[in-house]
């Protein structure tokens, strides 16, 4: 089954950023969508079919407390993954 336009938008994405910490409302800031469906989006499209991970981190905000999140990841085979070959 093809991926869809915003799911292969957050696949893209993640392989470009390759790297660096980001959560979903990172992901979701950068294409225009929303947290919720950003979560959607990784969690059926990318971390179900073993392309993505998603890693327990805790962040510092501005005013110095602490934060847990989770950073959203490419696995070996979703950097590799081709969103656009047929199946």
């Amino acid at each position: 089954m093809a991926m869809k336009e915003n799911s292969k938008k957050v696949l893209n994405y993640l392989k470009q950023i390759n790297g660096t910490d980001v959560t979903a409302a990172d992901v979701a800031e950068a294409l225009g969508l929303e947290k919720r469906s950003v979560d959607g989006i990784f969690t059926s499209a990318i971390q179900r079919k073993g392309l993505g991970v998603r890693t327990p981190a805790e962040i510092e905000l501005e005013d110095g407390s602490h934060k847990a999140v989770k950073f959203l990841s490419l696995t070996e085979a979703g950097m590799n993954f081709d969103p656009d070959a047929e199946e």
